[in-house]
This record gives C-alpha cells, sequence and structure tokens, in this order.
C-alpha cells in the first residue's frame, strides 16, 4: 500500500477517534448539569414538604392556644357566674360558657385533623431525606468520574492531535488537501474501503477499470461518486490463514 494511503487511513482513524472525544468532553458537563438540576428538584420538593410539616405544626399550635385561652375565659366565667344576681344573668354565664366549650371542641377537631395529615407528611419528609442524601452521595460521585474522564478525554486528545500534526507533515500536501476538502463535505468521513466493487461510505459501484486500477495500488484515488480516497485491502490467501501453504492440486 502506498505512504500516502496508509497515512491518510491513519489520519482518518486519528480524526475519527478525536470527533468521538471531542463530543464524549462536550457532553459530560451537559450530564451533570442535568443531574444537578434534578437533584435541585429534588431539594425544593423537600423543602416544600419540610414547609409543609412546619405549618401543620404552627396551625397545631395556634389550636392549642385557642383551647388554652377558651378554658381561660370558661374560668372566669364560672367565676362570674357564682356571683350572678338573677337567672338571666346565670343563663347567659351558661351560654359563653357553652359558646366556649364549643370553640375548645372545634380545635380539638383541628388538632385531631392535623395530626393525622402530619404523619404522611413526616413520612415523606423521612424517606425524602434519606433519598436525597444517597442522591447527593450518587451525583458527587458521577461528578468526579466525569471529571477524571474528562481529564483522560483531554489527554488522549491532546495526544491524538500531536500525532495529526506529525502525520500532516509526512504526508504529500497534494493528498493532505484532498482528505481535508473531502472531510468537510463528507461529515468527517474522507476514507472509505472498496468492498465487493463498491464505495463501502456511498455504496456506489466503480468502475470495472477503475476497480482493477485501485487494486494495483499505483496511486492515491478517489471515488468517483462521493470523491473519497478509496483503499483495497485484498482477501487473505488460505496460506496466510492457516500459516501453512495450500495443498497442491493434482491435475
Amino acid at each position: 500500500m502506498l505512504p500516502d494511503l496508509k497515512l491518510a487511513i491513519r489520519l482518518q482513524d486519528v480524526d475519527s477517534r478525536a470527533a468521538e472525544l471531542t463530543r464524549e468532553i462536550s457532553a459530560l458537563p451537559k450530564h451533570i448539569t442535568e443531574i444537578e438540576k434534578k437533584l435541585e428538584a429534588h431539594e425544593r420538593k423537600l423543602e416544600a414538604d419540610r414547609a409543609a410539616v412546619a405549618a401543620n405544626q404552627k396551625d397545631r399550635k395556634r389550636f392549642e392556644s385557642e383551647i388554652q385561652t377558651q378554658q381561660q375565659k370558661i374560668s372566669k366565667l364560672k367565676d362570674q357566674m357564682i356571683e350572678a344576681k338573677t337567672n338571666d344573668q346565670y343563663r347567659a354565664f351558661q351560654h359563653e360558657i357553652e359558646y366556649c366549650e364549643k370553640e375548645i371542641r372545634r380545635s380539638e377537631d383541628g388538632i385531631l385533623e392535623l395530626m393525622s395529615a402530619s404523619e404522611p407528611l413526616e413520612r415523606n419528609v423521612k424517606a425524602a431525606e434519606a433519598a436525597l442524601k444517597q442522591e447527593k452521595a450518587q451525583v458527587e460521585t458521577e461528578k468526579q468520574q466525569a471529571r477524571e474522564r474528562t481529564a483522560r478525554d483531554q489527554r488522549e486528545l491532546d495526544e491524538l492531535q500531536a500525532e495529526r500534526r506529525k502525520i500532516a507533515g509526512q504526508i504529500t500536501p497534494k493528498v493532505l488537501a484532498a482528505y481535508e476538502r473531502v472531510r468537510k463535505s463528507r461529515r468527517g468521513v474522507a476514507v472509505a474501503e472498496a468492498l465487493d466493487g463498491r464505495c463501502s461510505q456511498c455504496h456506489m459501484a466503480l468502475r470495472l477499470q477503475f476497480f482493477q486500477d485501485l487494486k494495483r495500488g499505483e496511486e492515491v484515488m478517489q471515488c468517483e461518486s462521493c470523491s473519497r480516497i478509496l483503499y483495497y485491502n485484498p482477501p487473505e490467501s488460505f496460506e496466510n490463514l492457516s500459516g501453512e501453504a495450500a495443498p497442491a492440486t493434482q491435475g
């Protein structure tokens, strides 16, 4: 195989791998942003649940304070009943006491409802806190892995870029120019193998004479359809595959 063709094939391998690494390096920060947003959403949900628990407790304290206030009123009204001088006054105190007792029962019912509602809220908070703790640890692990992966990718990318510069300095300028031109117009793929008489990238059949010239390997040739640089790998002989010469056939 021509040296320029070998260099073009290697250059294609280098560029393809470099493109993969570049995409991965670019994708890793996006992945971290996504998992951090998910974590933030879970943190906001936990804060909302905590706020609901706090509001529940605040309402219970309000009802408890209301009960205490009504109980104090009842105590004062009972003291005043003793000093009532008429039946109307006595009955008026009784009505006020009954109203206070009704308010106490209403507050007690409110407390019971809040206590019933608080149980699932508190369970949700505890479960969310445990889950969030695990999620935070997982996010930190993924972030560290992403940082390490990015560093490895960047080191490999730097090495590939150095190799690319070396190849570019060795390949014939005309072949390099053709390679770069096709690479830009063909989504990064400038080299293709000829398989079964076709270009493996555009799948167009090669002219018989063109294919024969390509097999001879005397010059760098480009697909007449897609302009990609073509190379041909002849099938291995039986001798090459087995390590032994094929048995002679008897005439």
